[in-house]
Formats: structure tokens, sequence, C-alpha cells
């Protein structure tokens, strides 16, 4: 049998396997596995993150209506004209996110996508490259685990940035609310962040998703505040605040006031992969 499958030139992607491991969907598909089919005893799903498995957290129903006048009007069949996202979307996006910013965003700084995840993939695809390597937090979202080795990245604990950084780093991720921690960073701590990310010369890709949703004396504070100080990458969504995580709408945003990210071709490779990636569905797009 081995002799026989080494005279095939073709196999799988092992790399691949192993991101799955690492995945949140590789992590949940092991614990299941391990459950005795047998015992009748309910699962509380604490690993999906989707608020909507409870029933007291539903989307408001100017969403619903919004989305059953889109179906029903037979204008959003069709595949999305822009791989970029429809530009009434884009502009609206641009304009919620403005309010918490020292500046205005275009919808030119939009890219939309399906969910936050594929947001991920985007900049990391755009970023990936020999040897190239990314701070990550620990711990936090597996998604980020898993997109760095399925790009081939190498992958670096968050702990001691300037330690861990060398001249292959290219990007810090940082998760604010902090998924699966809960931890709001302060403002000052943002701008600390910025600073040490500028003197590296390095981007921040900002995970916001749980923006909005925090309780107590912090408020929540945009990366994109500090974005005069270095280039930030903000990923977000609909699915955590408008509690619909299967709608999957997510955004990639370019808070660059002072044009680094375009200088450097960030912004056309981002432009470059929305164009060999399948573009955002149309219907939960026309009236944002």
């Amino acid at each position: 049998m081995e002799n026989e499958v080494s005279t095939w030139r073709f196999k799988g992607n092992e790399k691949l396997n192993e991101a799955s491991c690492i995945s949140i969907r590789g992590i949940l598909s092991t614990v299941r596995q391990s459950l005795n089919n047998e015992d009748s005893r309910p699962i509380v799903p604490l690993g999906h993150g989707d608020p909507t498995a409870s029933p007291c957290f539903r989307t408001t129903t100017a969403a619903l209506d919004a989305m059953v006048d889109a179906v029903r009007s037979g204008n959003y069949n069709n595949y999305c004209p822009s791989p970029l996202g429809h530009f009434p979307a884009r502009r609206a996006i641009a304009e919620y996110l403005a309010r918490d910013l020292p500046y205005k965003l275009s919808p030119e700084n939009v890219f939309i996508t399906f969910g936050s995840k594929q947001a991920a993939e985007y900049i990391i695809a755009v970023l990936a490259r020999p040897n190239a390597n990314i701070l990550v937090p620990r711990p936090g979202y597996p998604g980020y685990a898993s997109q760095a080795v399925s790009h081939n990245f190498e992958e670096v604990d968050l702990q001691a940035v300037e330690s861990l950084a060398d001249h292959n780093t290219v990007a810090m991720v940082i998760i604010n609310p902090g998924n699966p921690c809960g931890n709001v960073y302060t403002r000052h701590h943002l701008f600390k962040v910025a600073e040490t990310a500028r003197k590296l010369g390095i981007m921040v890709i900002a995970d916001e998703v749980y923006g909005h949703i925090t309780f107590g004396e912090k408020a929540f504070v945009p990366m994109g505040a500090f974005a005069s100080i270095v280039p930030v990458i903000t990923l977000g969504s609909m699915s955590k605040r408008w509690l619909v995580p299967g709608w999957r709408l997510g955004w990639l945003i370019t808070n660059d006031p002072n044009g680094i990210l375009a200088k450097t071709g960030v912004v056309e490779s981002i432009e470059s992969y929305t164009k060999v990636t399948c573009e955002p569905a149309t219907l939960n797009q026309p009236r944002l």
C-alpha cells in the first residue's frame, strides 16, 4: 500500500490539517466526538460565541424588516456588483464607525466581508510572505492562530512585544474587548500599543467584534483613534452587537490618515485579494 501511495504526485496539505486542529470549530468538533452519544443530558454550548442560542437574544425588528424587504424586492439575488461590497453599505459602516474617531472614514476605507473571520483572512493573506511573523495575544481567539498556520506564518505569543519582535515581524493583533477573557483596554494602554507598534515599524490589527458590548467603568475605545501614530486595520461584524452571526456580514477597515497603508501597497493588495475570493452576500447590505 505504501509503495502504491508513493507513485502519486499529489497529497493533502498538512498545514491545513494542523490549522483545523487549533481552530474554534476544530476544537469543538474534537469535544463533540468525545461525548457519549447515549448520554441524553443536555449540553451547554460554551464555545461557539453565538448569542442567538438563547431565545432572549433577538435582533431588532427593523433589521428583520429590511432583510425581508430585500428578499421580496428581487433586487439582491445577483452577485454583489463589487467585490468590496455595496457602496451604500460601505458608506453606512464608515459613518457609523467614524463617530468614535477623531477623523472621518470614507467608503474607500471599508471592505465588506463574510464575517470578521474572512476579514482576518484578508489581512493575513495580504501580509503573508516567507518567514514573516505576527504577534498574537494568548489567550485569544483561535482563528488567528489557525489562519497564521495555514498561511505559513510564524506565530509569536504576545507577552513581551519588543523582545519577541524581530525584523520579520509585520503586525500585532489585539482583541478589544477581549475574546475570550472579556478584558477592556484603557485609552492609555491603547496609546502605548500604538507607540510600541510605531517603534517596531509594524501595523496593528484590531479585532473589535465585541466593541460597545462593555459593562463596568471602562469604556470601549477603538484602536483607530490612534491611527495617526500607527496604521490600524480594524476588523468587525454585525454578529455580536446586532445578534445576527448567521448573516455573516463583517468588515475590514483601513484606519490610516497618514496614507502609509496605501504607500506600502497594503491597500492595493487587499483590493486584489477581494478579486480572488468570493464577494460578500448581497441581502444583508442594501439598507444598512
